[in-house]
């Protein structure tokens, strides 16, 4: 009897057990789906996140990169602008004939005609000798197409109109300079630099013109039409311009004022000289036309004009900057004065030690 108690006991206990266990495993079944589903929005969050990071991330990547981008223009740009004042300060006298040459990691063109010696002697003389000597060929009746036949053409085609636009005209190709400056159109030197090439020009031409003037004293065309028309030498003489022809005064400014025009703007482009000339040449042409020079007069004018652009950027070698000059005012609420200084460093000398191109 007490072992029948035992085993209905043992079967009980085995039932419990086996509904117990039922239980847990069904209970761990639900909290494991609960816990996958936690896991699962827990890893679309995460991945939501992530994707939503990276976006971000990428968007901050490319907005840096295009900074970096924008900073390396413009620190190439930069070191561009250093570079051609560095040679154009420093390396002005020592241009081979390797010139123009280009910067090896900029490929940035440096002007031939940058400053000082780069302008040669020999090669600046070939035009201006080409003008003056054809020119002198065609004084009076001489030449393939003689002064005299020039001017009998002008008079037939223009008859007795005058256009004293020539007066006018003298200075434009400076104005065209003006006004390319304004505009902020670079051009090849400083401001300072260009107006001492301008002064020096002008005492150049100066200097070669008026003398010659008087020194040839050869009648102009409106006198020579007046001894024709029977007027006495004496009192044609009496008119103090009658006999300061050669050569041409007007057509020697503006084209010495153009080849500065044309120096300092070709390396932008050449149809800012080519516009300069053209307002010399109208000059020329003009003065043709209203009676005060002869075809040999122009064209020995423009030679001279030429060459005296041409002598000044030849010769001017102390450029302005090369050894740091510099001079302010001051005041120190008391005393005024000027603060003068210069640097008188031999960096030619360094510069050359070291290969920059």
């Amino acid at each position: 009897m007490k072992l029948k108690l035992i085993l209905i006991l043992l079967l009980a206990f085995s039932f419990e057990c086996t509904f117990a266990q039922k239980d847990t495993l069904k209970h761990k079944a639900d909290s494991t789906k609960h816990v996958t589903k936690d896991s699962l929005k827990q890893v679309v969050h995460v991945a939501d996140s992530s994707r939503h990071v990276t976006k971000d991330s990428l968007k901050q990547v490319v907005h840096v990169a295009d900074s970096s981008r924008h900073v390396t223009k413009d620190s190439l740009k930069q070191v561009r602008k250093d570079s051609i004042r560095m040679m154009k300060n420093y390396y002005p006298f020592h241009a081979g004939k390797n010139f123009p040459f280009r910067f090896k990691h900029l490929k940035e063109e440096v002007p031939y005609d940058t400053i000082g010696k780069q302008t040669r002697f020999v090669p600046s003389l070939i035009i201006p000798a080409v003008l003056i000597g054809y020119g002198l060929t065609t004084i009076s009746y001489h030449g393939l197409y003689s002064s005299w036949q020039a001017d009998e053409d002008i008079d037939r085609l223009f008859k007795t109109d005058k256009f004293p636009i020539d007066n006018y005209l003298i200075f434009a190709p400076y104005v065209e300079l003006g006004a390319l400056v304004l505009l902020k159109v670079k051009n090849r030197d400083d401001l300072l630099n260009t107006s001492l090439l301008i002064i020096k020009s002008e005492l150049i031409m100066t200097a070669i013109v008026f003398p010659l003037k008087y020194i040839v004293g050869e009648e102009r065309p409106y006198s020579y039409e007046l001894g024709e028309a029977g007027v006495p030498l004496s009192v044609r003489k009496q008119d103090k311009n009658a006999f300061v022809s050669m050569p041409s005064g007007h057509t020697a400014q503006a084209f010495c004022a153009a080849t500065i025009v044309f120096r300092e703007y070709r390396y932008k482009s050449v149809w800012y000289g080519v516009g300069a000339y053209t307002l010399a040449t109208t000059v020329g042409l003009f003065r043709m036309i209203n009676d005060q020079h002869w075809e040999s007069d122009v064209l020995i004018g423009a030679g001279i004009g030429i060459f005296s652009a041409n002598m000044a950027y030849a010769f001017h070698e102390h450029r302005w900057g090369r050894h740091q000059v510099v001079l302010l005012p001051t005041y120190d609420g008391i005393n005024k004065g000027f603060m003068f200084s210069l640097n008188l460093n031999k960096y030619n000398k360094q510069v050359k030690n070291k290969v920059l191109f």
